[in-house]
């Protein structure tokens, strides 16, 4: 069949690491126009992807014949830019955040339904390999009755950088709740359903930020279950990154799934044991104290990023549900602007 011809417009991380390996990697798609203002990701492009052609602005993207664009822009410019190729009738993949605010992401959903043009949202942690496995675990009735899942996503960047995240306010969809909060509330509803947010803490660490740079998070999910969200850019420790306590046995695992580092290492999708996880970084399953059923190491899932572009290649050729829907991010981004409303920041 003939290859889904895809642009990007952004060559920044989320383009060159998260969208551009696994679009070339998958022989159901051709990587044919990627666009970029910036003179040195535009070369870095040519060299990464010699086959795609590489344009300065969206508009001259969007004026080629495709059938796929990938948003990897800043928050703000979403709107624009997926209402642009919704015109256009070209499908539509969104990183995260999804739009600066829940009206336009509402916007850009009706744009989509309306027009009968594919929408999907960039929530690609849901194949981290360590979320696959609580979710493996919780089919499997392992751990019992759920009452309470802490979820923690910290980094340590300490000084602002040049980059949209760290110069951009709140308002247009930067922070850090609208970046890795996107992923953590995603999450957990995928985990435990439907939540109303309970409490909010953002605060603004960093000398002249202008957005927040840590968060947490507290979700009543209609299930019952509590979940416990942090996330920060100025951790210098990090907590868990997931511990899930139930009424059989408890979850621990530390440290962040390892796709994205070995991305940004240079491996690519296709190589041999690429979202492997090595046993030394196993996360421990059972209960404190116990001599029956101690905590011992429990195999992790395999990461799979890859496994984002293939359902959305079945999308395109086959007609069957995007694999996220943008209805799902949407709940996701109303409990986001409901934090920082209830902060004021």
């Amino acid at each position: 069949m003939t290859a889904i011809r895809t642009g990007i417009i952004g060559y920044g991380l989320s383009g060159r690491i998260f969208h551009s390996p696994f679009i070339a990697a998958n022989p159901d798609f051709s990587l044919d126009l990627i666009s970029t203002s910036n003179e040195a990701r535009a070369q870095q492009a040519r060299e990464q992807h010699p086959s795609a052609t590489v344009v300065a602005t969206p508009d001259e993207l969007l004026d080629g014949e495709l059938d796929l664009v990938v948003l990897a822009s800043p928050a703000q410019v979403h709107l624009e830019q997926a209402q642009a190729a919704i015109a256009a009738g070209i499908a539509v993949v969104i990183d995260k955040p999804f739009a600066a605010s829940v009206v336009e992401a509402t916007s850009i959903i009706e744009a989509s339904e309306d027009a009968g043009v594919p929408l999907t949202v960039y929530q690609n942690r849901r194949w981290d390999g360590d979320f696959r496995t609580v979710q493996k675990l919780l089919a499997d009735g392992t751990l019992g009755r759920v009452h309470r899942f802490e979820s923690t996503f910290e980094r340590w960047s300490p000084a602002l950088r040049d980059r949209w995240q760290d110069t951009t306010p709140t308002s247009a969809g930067a922070g850090i709740t609208f970046d890795l909060g996107s992923h953590l509330v995603d999450q957990a509803v995928q985990l435990f359903g439907p939540a109303t947010l309970e409490t909010a803490e953002l605060s603004v660490l960093r000398e002249g930020g202008v957005s927040d740079d840590e968060a947490f998070l507290s979700l009543l999910h209609e299930s019952g279950v509590r979940s416990h969200l942090t996330m920060s850019r100025f951790a210098a420790q990090n907590a868990p990154r997931f511990r899930v306590l139930g009424s059989a046995s408890g979850y621990t695992v530390q440290g962040l799934d390892g796709q994205e580092p070995a991305l940004m290492g240079g491996a690519q999708p296709s190589d041999p044991g690429f979202g492997d996880v090595p046993e030394d970084r196993w996360g421990l399953l059972g209960i404190t104290g116990s001599a029956d059923v101690p905590p011992t190491p429990y195999p992790t899932e395999r990461g799979e990023y890859a496994a984002f572009y293939a359902g959305v290649a079945q999308a395109l050729r086959d007609g069957t549900p995007m694999p996220v829907a943008p209805r799902d991010a949407l709940a996701a981004l109303d409990l986001i602007e409901q934090a920082h409303r209830r902060t004021g920041i």
